[in-house]
């Protein structure tokens, strides 16, 4: 069977990440709206804004799935009619539903919009993927609870035309397919509504019910306390094994993350795809070094997670529930060219002196030392302190629109 190229699906949870995920190689991106999506703290995209940015990826040829993904109760249907309706001026180039009702009211309003059934359906075999194609789903984001072989056997026993789409970066979830009610019980935040409080990531200690107050620690192979917090997916040294089980689609997660989160695993998954497809001795001579870029954004320790063994102790960390975080955000290329310097938007302060990184679309990191900074009015300045400040500063190479910049994080 020949090997097709993979699409490469990148998160947006702002028009701003959307931008930057284009700039850096994505194929497609998936986004949000104000209603019926499972990021509720994300930015997400107002009507005009959805418009604007679906407009934008389309002069990008990018293409833009909607997210309409929340496990619905009955007051949750009302308004999806007129949110379909809506879409109907946006022209996304696909719906991520979970909810067999929400598909049903999508198939009567947008009967000509493609339909994606989000890994919340928590499909995991090949009969299930079956019965959805009968009722006019063209891609399924496939349960992460699968490993390659169970992939390989399902996509034998669909149908050709029918994708097969599955996360391969991000955070885990402990329960299945990120159907959760930890957050529901403990905080009143429904998980499949978009609301979710993560408890899964707290500290948790035992109280002895005739001694409350008396709060003692939970171990678990001695190693700490955090028995719920999971390593985060990265299948970067597995790029060959994805396409060769029939994946169509390699899907990141993070809608809630930074920007330079999606300049970096978008730029990185990118580089790796095309190295493999152009050559895949290079793309195995790389591993180590797309391995050591994914860690110059905030991410936890990584695991492949279901793909290869079911996970065990050396898959969730006891010990800690921050993130690793080696490298800063500190700004995005913004403007042209000012007497030589470049304007850019500021996100944390940089100083004259400081050594940073230009992170270019086509995959190199160019490092420079800022030598001089100056304001939008011409004013020279030690530091860029203030948050989205606009400043000019000397690049060594030219600057292109959205291009990321960061630096070391002083330990």
């Amino acid at each position: 069977m020949e090997m097709k190229k993979p699409e490469l699906l990148i998160p947006a949870g702002s028009f701003e990440n959307l931008k930057i995920a284009i700039k850096y190689g994505a194929d497609a991106v998936y986004i949000g709206g104000e209603q019926f999506g499972l990021r509720a703290k994300a930015k997400n995209f107002s009507h005009d804004v959805m418009k604007e940015a679906v407009s934008y990826a389309h002069e990008h040829n990018v293409k833009v799935y909607v997210t309409a993904n929340i496990i619905a109760h009955n007051d949750d249907l009302l308004g999806v009619e007129d949110y379909f309706e809506s879409l109907k001026e946006i022209k996304p180039d696909a719906l991520i539903i979970a909810d067999p009702g929400i598909l049903g009211i999508a198939k009567e309003i947008l009967p000509d919009m493609e339909l994606h059934l989000s890994t919340q359906a928590n499909n995991t075999n090949y009969a299930s993927l079956n019965f959805w194609y009968k009722q006019g789903v063209k891609r399924v984001v496939i349960a992460r609870e699968l490993s390659f072989d169970e992939i390989a056997t399902i996509r034998a026993k669909i149908p050709t035309d029918m994708d097969i789409e599955a996360f391969v970066h991000g955070a885990m979830c402990i329960s299945y397919s990120g159907r959760c009610l930890l957050s529901n019980y403990m905080a009143g935040k429904d998980a499949n509504k978009g609301a979710c409080s993560h408890p899964c990531r707290w500290t948790y200690n035992l109280v002895e019910e005739t001694r409350p107050g008396e709060y003692m620690p939970v171990y678990e192979n001695e190693r700490g306390t955090y028995i719920y917090n999971s390593k985060d997916l990265n299948m970067i040294e597995y790029i060959d094994e994805l396409v060769k089980v029939g994946v169509s689609s390699l899907k990141i997660e993070g809608r809630m993350k930074t920007a330079l989160y999606v300049a970096t695993v978008t730029s990185t998954y990118r580089k790796a795809i095309d190295d493999f497809f152009e050559d895949p001795m290079v793309y195995h001579a790389n591993k180590k070094g797309y391995m050591e870029d994914l860690k110059k954004c905030s991410h936890r320790h990584f695991s492949t997670g279901f793909y290869i063994d079911k996970p065990d102790e050396e898959n969730q960390i006891y010990d800690s529930n921050t993130y690793v975080r080696d490298y800063v955000f500190v700004g995005r290329v913004i403007g042209d060219l000012k007497n030589g310097k470049t304007l850019i938007e500021q996100r944390n302060k940089f100083s004259i002196g400081d050594t940073l990184e230009l992170m270019k679309a086509d995959g190199r990191t160019v490092i420079f030392n800022v030598d001089e900074i100056e304001t939008e009015e011409g004013k020279r300045v030690e530091s860029a302190p203030h948050p989205k400040q606009h400043v000019f500063i000397n690049l060594p190479v030219a600057g292109e629109m959205n291009e990321i910049i960061r630096k070391i994080e002083k330990k």
